[in-house]
């Protein structure tokens, strides 16, 4: 079920912070509950109030999702802190900013979640991750929940420790996905499709295998081996990719480098 908050105020509307607010705008949220914060002034959407400083105090009840990048977070503290009271709750989707540096920066907010959402929230068909802790109140965590539910997947992880693998796979991984759909037909491209037919081709197979994996009962793996018939031409390019297990390898190795990236952005690095 959708919450919408009281108020919501948007540190920042970047890329991922402005497809979340475009979906939840789409899905109902009424504009004049929102204020974005953007030092250039640039406009959001219709009825959303921007401003480019901090206001004088934040309305009763309101969420704030922290959506700048993750090196402001020392600066951005400093003035919004103040303006924090018990009531506010705080969302932030900055990579590799552990629950306990943001609590240490906001001490007097008692509710405060990590999120990790992936670009496809802004079509409602996204994942995003959720962490908070024991502090936070159920009611909070239903309400947070509720408005993640409008971009697609929530999934709450109860180990921090797993919160950049998680983040590796879903927050990453249309990324990864990206670049194999364009791998995918410059290889069609090398076996003398015509290019512009090949993009279209290899972006459409992508699309519909992924909307049969998700209306299925079976794992992808299964659907996998159901249509490689034996010794034929699908099952002869499977041999390919299950060689040594050549993709599930290379794929360990791009989650694992994307993990290790996000761990050394939390330690400062």
């Amino acid at each position: 079920m959708t919450i919408w908050p009281d108020h919501l105020f948007l540190v920042g509307c970047g890329n991922m912070a402005g497809q979340m607010l475009s979906r939840w705008l789409v899905c109902g949220l009424d504009p004049a509950k929102v204020m974005v914060l953007r030092p250039s002034g640039k406009p959001v959407a219709d009825g959303v109030r921007v401003v480019t400083d901090y206001p004088a105090a934040l309305p009763a009840g309101t969420t704030v999702l922290l959506g700048m990048k993750p090196y402001q977070i020392g600066d951005v503290a400093a003035a919004l802190a103040p303006l924090c009271k018990g009531d506010t709750r705080i969302m932030s989707i900055l990579a590799g900013t552990l629950l306990e540096d943001l609590r240490a920066r906001f001490p007097q907010v008692r509710d405060v979640v990590r999120a990790m959402p992936n670009l496809p929230v802004g079509l409602g068909k996204g994942v995003t991750a959720l962490f908070t802790d024991a502090r936070t109140e159920p009611a909070a965590r239903d309400a947070v929940n509720g408005l993640i539910c409008p971009l697609g997947l929530a999934e709450w992880v109860e180990d921090e420790a797993l919160f950049n693998q998680v983040t590796a796979l879903s927050g990453c991984g249309p990324a990864f996905v990206f670049r194999f759909i364009d791998a995918l037909a410059r290889a069609g491209e090398a076996l003398g499709i015509p290019a512009d037919q090949a993009a279209r081709m290899a972006l459409a197979t992508v699309q519909g295998a992924a909307s049969m994996a998700a209306g299925a009962s079976d794992s992808p793996a299964l659907l996998a081996d159901r249509v490689a018939s034996p010794g034929g031409m699908t099952r002869e390019g499977m041999n390919v990719l299950d060689a040594d297990d050549r993709l599930l390898r290379l794929l360990i190795d791009t989650l694992t480098a994307a993990r290790d990236r996000g761990e050394a952005m939390a330690r400062g690095e």
